[in-house]
């Protein structure tokens, strides 16, 4: 085993690298020990972040027990739920390649030899698995866990009853007291946001990626158990390094189908389109937007996971987590090696299924086809995603007038002035990776939408949190800022939205469309710093939002 960290170890040239690492306190028996960088992304603003500190701590044991010197470091990490509906949005997306960045950095200056990645919520996990593809060391993911559910008068509550109370209260179905009620008891403590959203979903992809311990994804924040995941990890990446297994031999293009599948069975978010080929490209894998239809086609949708249906976490957690829906679908996943030495057919077959209410058979799913539809048509000649798992049956296929905004700004004053009415379609344009610039989320209108009762669709090419539900279409592709055709919609062009299908269509010739475009220009922004940067270099939204190399 040739271990890296030894270029800055041995020899006479590195005499005055020893002497700085001895003064962290290293013996010279350290200095032979494997170098395993732990990449934390604690900080004490994100609630999913709040409590890798004692994570940490316990990966390091874990190290030190397998003959390893652990060294931690830390990476930025953004809650998009602060951040949601402000300018603070247009920065979540760009994070990610700024988390990747920096573990990249701190892994090549100082020679480690393997990493552990501690991390938690939306652009975290996705950054941080980029790094891991990147770089192609051993290396593992240990992510925070989900938060436990908020009580209110029986029910369960998530953060997105907070949102969609926004719209209640504003459609007079809640008093204002009562959803300052619902703020005090939707988050009791550290962890993801309870539903399958975003941070949520890409846990469960990372342990079907095999990067990570078998239900790491589903134990909860709090409990003990994830405390022996982390342990266990800190143990194993010093195995993967003595037998020289890095992400690359693991994460392999059908370990990407495998996360696709199983992103299907449990109709997880949206943002899953944009990460997966972000950190695919990492490894020279390309996943192309249509391989998201091929296998939604054969993959039926079995747990019905809040926001759209009744299940949190915690449900999921306690029937069986990730290795029983990969047990009930064995025959969906190919049998790929995991970092645990197990591969995901010997997980699965130590598995059990302990709830068929949350993980429901084959035979009997919640929709036969999985949990993701692409789009196409005038509007979207590149495609657009849609959440099919979240939209009721009502509103599958429709068709309405448009109320077109240049920002979510504007439509989200348009809908809480009541001038949003059913058989509208809502625009919201100039959102996407290069003209928003950073592809904001449109959580705070969708859950408006829904909690003023309103059935109307929003089309974007911003993008919507995994706790979005309804008829939320996003990454339309080409952006608007990009020329796309979003770009040309005007207020009363009637759209058509037809999700069995897979068409979105307004009603305009292709002679009506030249001609709007020949008068087009899109608006300026102010740009600087790094969102200046960002919208220089992003690709599209069905490329994954990937930085283009100069």
């Amino acid at each position: 085993m040739a271990l890296r960290s030894k270029e800055i170890t041995r020899g006479l040239a590195r005499a005055p690298q020893r002497a700085l690492l001895k003064a962290l306190g290293l013996t010279d028996d350290d200095l032979e020990r494997p170098f395993i960088g732990i990449a934390n992304a604690w900080n004490e603003i994100v609630p999913g972040h709040l409590h890798l500190r004692d994570l940490a701590e316990f990966v390091k044991k874990g190290v030190y027990a397998a003959g390893g010197i652990a060294f931690e470091f830390g990476t930025i990490g953004i809650c998009d739920g602060i951040a949601m509906g402000h300018e603070g949005m247009r920065y979540a997306l760009p994070s990610r390649e700024s988390i990747a960045d920096s573990i990249e950095l701190m892994a090549q200056a100082h020679q480690f030899d393997g990493l552990v990645l501690v991390g938690s919520c939306d652009k975290i996990v996705p950054g941080m698995l980029m790094a891991a593809l990147r770089l192609d060391l051993p290396a593992m993911v240990v992510t925070g866990g989900p938060m436990r559910s908020g009580q209110y008068q029986g029910t369960d509550l998530t953060l997105v009853s907070t949102f969609e109370g926004v719209g209640r209260v504003q459609g007079g179905t809640m008093t204002e007291a009562e959803l300052e009620e619902l703020v005090n008891r939707a988050c009791p403590g550290c962890g993801s946001c309870q539903g399958l959203y975003t941070a949520n979903t890409m846990a469960c992809l990372t342990e079907v990626l095999g990067l990570a311990l078998p239900y790491c994804a589903t134990a909860p924040a709090v409990d003990a158990r994830r405390r022996r995941i982390a342990q266990n990890t800190g143990k194993r990446v010093v195995e993967l390094i003595r037998d020289e297994v890095t992400p690359r031999a693991i994460a392999t293009e059908a370990a990407f189908r495998n996360a696709i599948t199983l992103d299907m069975l449990i109709g997880g978010s949206t943002n899953t389109a944009l990460h997966l080929p972000a950190i695919a490209n990492e490894a020279g894998i390309r996943l192309p937007i249509t391989l998201f239809d091929e296998l939604s086609a054969r993959t039926p949708h079995i747990s019905y996971m809040n926001p759209s249906g009744p299940y949190t976490m915690s449900d999921l957690d306690a029937a069986g987590g990730i290795p029983a829906i990969i047990k009930r679908a064995r025959m969906l996943f190919s049998n790929e090696m995991t970092c645990s030495g197990m591969t995901i057919h010997e997980i699965a077959d130590s598995a059990f299924i302990y709830r068929d209410d949350v993980i429901r058979p084959l035979d009997d799913p919640v929709h036969t086809t999985g949990g993701i539809t692409v789009l196409y048509g005038n509007i979207a000649p590149d495609g657009a995603i849609v959440k099919s798992a979240g939209v009721s049956d009502d509103m599958l296929s429709s068709t309405g007038t448009a109320r077109v905004f240049n920002s979510e700004d504007d439509a989200m004053h348009a809908i809480l002035s009541g001038n949003i009415k059913e058989g509208h379609v809502v625009v919201v344009r100039y959102e996407g990776p290069k003209g928003g610039p950073g592809m904001p989320e449109m959580l705070a209108p969708t859950s408006a939408l829904s909690g003023m009762g309103l059935k109307v669709p929003l089309i974007t090419d911003g993008r919507f949190s995994g706790g979005t539900r309804g008829a939320a279409i996003g990454h339309i592709s080409p952006e608007a800022a990009e020329g796309g055709p979003l770009g040309l919609l005007l207020d009363g062009d009637r759209i058509t939205i037809d999700i069995p299908n897979h068409q979105l269509t307004a009603h305009v010739t292709d002679d009506e469309l030249v001609a709007r475009k020949a008068t087009w220009k899109p608006p300026e922004k102010d740009l600087s710093g790094y969102l200046k940067r960002y919208a220089a270099s992003v690709s599209s939204a069905i490329e994954g939002a990937i930085l283009r190399a100069p």
